[in-house]
């Protein structure tokens, strides 16, 4: 049976200029973090950061969108003037973020990611695990490069700070692979875990920023907070693109959350919502021991038959509407129109 559907294709928003502008800037910090040494750790964190293949040949670059280096760059220069200073930090959230990506593709036996295979594909997962614990002690030893222009006190407070979001996102990310093995996720379950595991670092990232742009306790707590409806509006389209996305966009395969048993917001709703046949439909499908490509067509068609694809784009139009209204109005004009088109283009994405 054919996958039924797709995310309606419409234009998808525009790559947002502030991506570019703080890309080189941020790279290169990276690229002086992580050194050219020649052996098999560095080589694998240089692969998973796309700057290399599996042979350590120089490649295009290929990484991810920088998300949350780009917000914490935002945030500081909106309130400084300029984000040189928040470059260690940047680096730090990209490099933090990168380790559970790692990670991740262990514990969900993804193959792929941006269109080639994952560091657990190419040179197993013990040596995949021993890249994100590097990856992560690079982002600690990261924010150390703060000590040149700041206080101690504001250095310890942005480690305290980036430590306490990493917590949280490892216990959103273990409540995520223990919700697989469960008949039913509720609502407010599914929300507790996307605030830890995506939330949080977003959270972390604007309120970083922040910090480091020399923003007060009332400015930080702004940003936390619009970062964290961000951060939900961000992991909601995740979930319908990992359903409805197309894999020779998103670079996974189509349909892959089904066939991994996620529970997913679109999946969540449908359980607590449908009608029983409905209902049953899909915890047949769930109970299996393996999600074939007709169960997850049938899991779609049953989403589809719900609503459960519009439901959840609208609360991602919510979540995003509430980051704008808590951040925004601190923002100068430039900035103001940069978070805008940042936001658009993360609730919007098709990859």
């Amino acid at each position: 049976m054919a996958h039924p559907s797709l995310l309606k294709r419409t234009a998808a928003p525009a790559v947002p200029g502030a991506f570019a502008r703080y890309r080189p800037n941020v790279e290169q910090t990276l690229k002086d973090i992580v050194g050219r040494d020649g052996g098999l750790l560095y080589r694998m964190l240089r692969y998973h950061l796309g700057w290399e293949d599996e042979h350590g040949e120089a490649v295009p670059a290929s990484g991810g969108k920088a998300v949350r280096s780009t917000l914490c760059l935002l945030a500081a220069e909106a309130l400084s003037g300029s984000h040189a200073q928040a470059l260690p930090g940047a680096a730090a959230l990209e490099l933090v973020h990168n380790f559970s990506l790692i990670h991740d593709d262990i514990q969900d036996g993804s193959p792929e990611r941006r269109h080639r295979p994952t560091v657990w594909n190419v040179w197993g997962e013990p040596q995949a695990i021993n890249a994100g614990d590097a990856m992560y002690t690079l982002a600690r030893l990261a924010l150390l490069r703060l000590d040149g222009g700041l206080l101690p006190g504001k250095v310890l407070a942005a480690a305290r700070l980036l430590d306490d979001s990493c917590l949280r996102m490892i216990e959103g990310q273990c409540l995520d692979l223990q919700y697989q093995r469960l008949d039913t996720v509720t609502s407010e379950q599914y929300l507790d875990m996307i605030g830890k595991k995506t939330a949080a670092l977003l959270a972390c990232s604007l309120e970083l920023g922040a910090l480091l742009g020399g923003g007060g306790e009332d400015t930080r707590q702004r940003f936390h907070r619009g970062g964290y409806d961000l951060g939900l509006a961000f992991q909601m389209r995740d979930d319908l693109l990992g359903i409805w996305g197309e894999g020779a966009i998103t670079g996974k395969p189509t349909g892959e959350d089904i066939a991994r048993k996620k529970k997913s917001l679109p999946v969540v709703y449908g359980l607590n919502t449908a009608a029983r046949p409905q209902r049953e439909r899909l915890t047949s499908v769930y109970a299996q021991p393996n999600v074939t490509g007709e169960g997850v067509a049938e899991v779609v068609a049953t989403l589809e038959e719900v609503g459960a694809r519009e439901h959840v784009q609208a609360l991602v139009e919510y979540h995003a509407s509430n980051a704008l209204q808590a951040i925004a109005p601190l923002l100068p004009g430039d900035a103001a129109r940069d978070l805008r088109d940042i936001v658009a283009f993360l609730t919007g994405r098709d990859y």
